[in-house]
């Protein structure tokens, strides 16, 4: 079992900064790939990016490529989201999730553990 808890959400102008992190615990998350998805009222969860624990490689969303960095730190087992120059359609709540696919899969029913969500407004 892995437990994932995100923090690092609020409110935020548009155009602003805000980072995400991701803290897992239990079994060793090194087994695991992380995945950022975020869901907007009324809308489906939608994926935004992910990384490969073991070599850092990362995909993102067209929606938020260029803009979105994730990273890592394997000692402290957390995994970021650096989001810059938001918009106001970057309001949602944010899930960190993991996946054992090898790969970094967009759909979430590929992802086998998720956090609770943290909520991202962004409005002047």
């Amino acid at each position: 079992q892995v437990q994932l808890v995100e923090s690092g959400g609020g409110l935020v102008q548009p155009g602003g900064s805000l980072t995400l992190s991701c803290v897992a615990s239990g079994r060793p998350s090194s087994s695991f790939d992380r995945g950022w998805f975020r869901q907007a009222p009324g809308k489906e969860r939608e994926f935004v990016g992910g990384i490969i624990w073991s070599d850092g490689s990362t995909d993102y969303a067209d929606s938020v490529k260029g803009r979105f960095t994730i990273s890592s730190d394997n000692a402290k087992n957390t995994v970021y989201l650096q989001m810059n120059g938001l918009q106001p359609e970057d309001t949602a709540v944010y899930y960190c999730a993991a996946s054992r696919m090898g790969w970094i899969p967009r759909r979430k029913s590929q992802y086998t553990y998720w956090g609770q969500g943290t909520q991202v407004t962004v409005s002047s």
